[in-house]
C-alpha cells in the first residue's frame, strides 16, 4: 500500500491530516506503511497528479476521499465531517474509508 498527501504549503490542516493518517493506518493494521508528502506548488504540479485541493489524502494513487473532480487551484480542501466543514476528514474518517479501500 503507499500513503501520500498532496499539499500546498499555505494549507493550515496537511500536517493534521498527515497525523491523522497515520493513526488510522497504525488503528487499521498497516503499520508498516510510510507516508509521503507531496507539495503542489504549481497548478503544473496539480495537473500531473489527482489533486482535489489540500489536503487531498492518496492510497495507491487513489483519492482516499472521491469528489467532484481534480483542480488545479492552489487552495484548501474542505470535508464534511460529524462536526461539519473541516480542513481535513476525522481520523474515524481516514479509518473508514482505508477499511473500505481494502
Amino acid at each position: 500500500m503507499r500513503a501520500e498527501v498532496l499539499h500546498i504549503e499555505e494549507c493550515p490542516s496537511w500536517e493534521d491530516a498527515g497525523r491523522g493518517l497515520r493513526s488510522a493506518l497504525d488503528a487499521t493494521g498497516h503499520r508498516d506503511v510510510a507516508i509521503t508528502f507531496t507539495l503542489i506548488a504549481s497548478a503544473a504540479d496539480a495537473t500531473r497528479l489527482p489533486f482535489a485541493g489540500s489536503p487531498t489524502i492518496l492510497i495507491d494513487g487513489q483519492d482516499l476521499f472521491p469528489s467532484d473532480g481534480r483542480t488545479t487551484d492552489l487552495a484548501c480542501r474542505v470535508y464534511l465531517t460529524p462536526k461539519g466543514l473541516a480542513g481535513r476528514p476525522t481520523q474515524e474518517q481516514i479509518e473508514s474509508a482505508l477499511i473500505a479501500h481494502g
